[in-house]
């Protein structure tokens, strides 16, 4: 049910058939797709692209190699299995709060996802895990970071796309200052991006966290670095030290091994640009037909 657009998960049903579960939303078309070789496995796509992944007997598994990423990062947020207080803008499938919930008992977390008809569908037919202190709410994730306290997060993780393209007031410096506010001392910022050719936009990006964050790092596959493709990238930013060999190990072992970009990298990378601000930003762009699209 929906209270003061908070959704609560009380009776929910496991989901009994592995059949294809279709729904129109607030932003599109929906689609739940069982995994063929897992009875409890999902892809859930969003106008024909892949959106998230979730294995309900495995929510500690990270399909997509930029969740695994995103993955990368809440493992090294804190002690092994310490719980944290962690602010998602973007729902989808939920993969990260279940992710969180599995490695880091007793976190506690609070997801914003606009398109309120996905998130209904997906808690309909793949319920959390019981007990798992995780609040949904619909709302844009812009407007519910300005609603959150000073320091009242350890981790805030972005994973937002319109139309497959990142929103333009969610790559300025004004919302990245207010993810600094949201955080506490230590705390860290994680968001997936995506862009291609020379990208401008992640180059972008960089810059404007590297005027907000002292440390900024961004992790890619080498082929997305290059230009030769477009695809994912994770930028991370944190006002201490990131943990960069560790991060440059986990993802040097992932299936599709990825680069991670620090310090003088990171600046060479960002051409020491201006930072994007409220007046300048413009939305990720958009990736070529069939770059993410199913079947």
């Amino acid at each position: 049910m929906l209270r003061d657009n908070r959704f609560m998960y009380d009776d929910q049903q496991e989901p009994t058939e592995s059949i294809p579960v279709g729904r129109a939303t607030d932003l599109g078309a929906a689609l739940l797709m069982p995994d063929i070789d897992l009875p409890r496995a999902w892809l859930l796509t969003l106008n024909d692209s892949p959106q998230s992944y979730v294995d309900l007997d495995r929510p500690e598994h990270l399909e997509f190699e930029y969740t695994r990423r995103l993955g990368h990062v809440v493992d090294l947020a804190a002690e092994p299995g310490e719980p944290l207080d962690v602010l998602h803008l973007g729902g989808g499938g939920l993969t990260l709060p279940r992710y969180v919930t599995a490695t880091r008992p007793g976190s506690t977390q609070t997801v914003v996802e606009l398109d309120g008809e996905l998130i209904a569908l997906v808690l309909e037919h793949l319920p959390l895990p019981a007990g798992a202190a995780i609040e949904v709410c619909t709302g844009d994730a812009r407007e519910e970071l300005a609603a959150r306290p000073d320091d009242s997060a350890d981790l805030v993780i972005a994973d937002v796309f319109g139309g497959a393209q990142v929103p333009a007031h969610l790559t300025s410096r004004e919302f990245a200052a207010e993810v600094a506010r949201v955080l506490r001392p230590g705390g860290a910022y994680a968001a997936n991006i995506a862009d291609g050719g020379d990208l401008d936009f992640a180059r972008a990006q960089v810059a404007t966290l590297r005027a907000v964050f002292p440390q900024v790092a961004l992790m890619a596959e080498p082929g997305v670095l290059r230009g030769r493709r477009f695809g994912n990238l994770v930028v991370v930013a944190s006002t201490v030290a990131l943990p960069v060999s560790q991060l440059a190990r986990r993802t040097a072992c992932d299936e599709t091994p990825a680069r991670v970009l620090s310090g003088i990298e990171a600046r060479v990378f960002s051409r020491d640009g201006a930072a994007v601000t409220d007046r300048t930003a413009i939305p990720s762009p958009a990736p070529p037909g069939g770059t993410f699209r199913v079947g």
